[in-house]
């Protein structure tokens, strides 16, 4: 069965081989080496000459990667810790994201500037890593105009998400990859033996419309719970929403999104309405986080009709190196099932 890394690094390969405007470049990226967590690995080989390694500035080889996409390439960035983005935050926020309307003015529609550039980045803990290389941190980047987010799981098909992103993308995107994620296998309809999965319908049939999974336990009754959570806290969420069926009978839907920005919750919403309780998982930091921003729409939007909606996410502290400390510090599937056990007895 094939791995997110497997899915990642074809897709990189297919765009590659699709598109030749499309260049790689990053720290390490080249053979044999193939970046920190190998999802290069073997690109060099069969692209010589567009896979490009840089020195270690994270400003300067993605302000690079931004003057290419000016030019008609398209670039894709990768930063091996995702922790460094904020090396390069200027050059997202305050350049790429803001190019196509400083620069539009009067052009006809053929001539418009756009920035096509893709930025990958591992994220997230529980590998040991330590405070600076083990963070969670792509609630900085939601909420900035023009910028897209988004997040792959191991459901569905996360190799064509990217593909997608790569040769479609007009506007600078960010592409978060859990570290976690990149040794499980993908499931899908036909492999997820014990659950329901749709995808369901976005709001526009652009390549990049917003994706969204839902799950729910195959013959349960009906939910009375929404959990919504992505990356690999979806798949977490995943063994909780088994281990609450099986142990307390407690039945959920899994609405799981794979586009964090722009904000998209008509699914979320959708689900939380016949449930009436939400509960969001994030591995970032608690405090004003994306969770937090999923429930004050859905308070805003359905009223009284939500009787319960509750966080999970991280503590408010640098991961540690210690595993027992950082799975103390990182939510886990126990954490879930008790929150989601508290949320389902409010009335």
């Amino acid at each position: 069965m094939p791995t997110v890394l497997d899915s990642l690094t074809s897709a990189l390969h297919q765009a590659l081989a699709q598109d030749e405007n499309v260049i790689l470049l990053g720290e390490d990226i080249l053979s044999p080496y193939g970046g920190a967590f190998k999802v290069t690995r073997g690109l060099s080989e069969a692209f010589p000459g567009r896979i490009l390694t840089t020195p270690i500035s994270e400003a300067g080889f993605v302000g690079l990667a931004t003057g290419m996409a000016l030019r008609g390439l398209r670039p894709v960035v990768e930063i091996m810790f995702g922790d460094f983005l904020t090396l390069a935050a200027d050059q997202l926020v305050n350049h790429a994201a803001k190019f196509r309307w400083m620069y539009n003015g009067g052009k006809p529609p053929d001539e418009h500037i756009q920035v096509p550039l893709v930025v990958r980045t591992p994220m997230g803990g529980r590998r040991g890593y330590g405070p600076t290389h083990s963070q969670t941190l792509e609630k900085l980047f939601l909420g900035v105009p023009g910028l897209r987010v988004l997040a792959p799981t191991n459901l569905g098909d996360p190799g064509q998400l990217l593909l997608d992103a790569i040769l479609h993308t007009q506007d600078p995107l960010l592409f978060i990859e859990n570290k976690l994620l990149y040794l499980l296998p993908i499931h899908n309809a036909s492999t997820l033996l014990d659950f329901t999965f749709t995808s369901l319908p976005a709001s526009t049939s652009s390549p990049l419309a917003p994706n969204f999974y839902l799950l729910t336990l195959l013959g349960a009754p009906p939910a009375t719970l929404t959990l919504t959570a992505y990356g690999y806290m979806a798949e977490l969420a995943r063994q909780a929403a088994r281990k609450l069926a099986y142990e307390y009978e407690i039945f959920i839907e899994l609405v799981i999104p794979t586009q964090l920005a722009p904000f998209e919750l008509a699914p979320i919403l959708a689900s939380t309405g016949r449930t009436q309780r939400l509960l969001t998982v994030e591995e970032g930091s608690f405090s004003l986080g994306w969770g937090a921003e999923v429930i004050a729409q859905a308070a805003q939007l359905l009223g009284p009709r939500l009787l319960a909606a509750q966080r999970l996410a991280a503590r408010d502290l640098p991961v540690p190196s210690s595993s027992p400390l950082e799975a103390a510090v990182l939510p886990s599937v126990e954490e879930i099932v008790e929150v989601c056990h508290k949320i389902a007895q409010k009335r």
